[in-house]
């Protein structure tokens, strides 16, 4: 079964600034927890994502398991919005889009990930029980770092 999440954050500061950050690959560590020991593989040196780019990051959701998460940017509409996908890694789909959009307030920012776990019913089942609570724990720390970083 694919799941969607989707989380909505206002960010006050101009739609250069906040492409600037989510467009810059090695940023994603200052949103990620640290209980995750989440690190980029792939050697960067401050490049911007583009179309085709492949990153790979390792990652440790749970009980300090060490998996394998390789993204393939699948689109980028400059300071409108880009997608990754997941190449290979923990889930059966992972399409993330980040959107843009600015207003008076600033930049409106997106985003929506459709996800599927393997393993049919015990994935489900495992959904239920860790991962739908995992993924939402995530997504609120990164709202929380936002927060801090633009709306000060």
């Amino acid at each position: 079964m694919i799941h969607r999440l989707r989380r909505i954050q206002q960010l006050n500061c101009d739609i250069d600034t906040a492409w600037s950050f989510f467009s810059t690959p090695t940023n994603l560590s200052m949103i990620t927890p640290e209980s995750m020991d989440f690190t980029i593989l792939t050697e960067m040196r401050d490049e911007t994502i583009h179309e085709g780019m492949i990153i790979n990051y390792k990652i440790s959701p749970f009980l300090r398991i060490t998996l394998g998460w390789t993204t393939l940017i699948t689109e980028v509409k400059e300071k409108k919005r880009f997608k990754d996908f997941q190449q290979k890694g923990p889930y059966k789909l992972w399409n993330h889009l980040h959107e843009f959009i600015p207003n008076a307030d600033g930049v409106l920012m997106i985003d929506t990930v459709d996800y599927e776990l393997p393993l049919g019913f015990i994935g489900e089942l495992i959904h239920k029980l860790l991962i739908q609570k995992k993924l939402k724990s995530i997504f609120d720390y990164r709202h929380n770092i936002l927060e801090k970083i633009f709306n000060k």
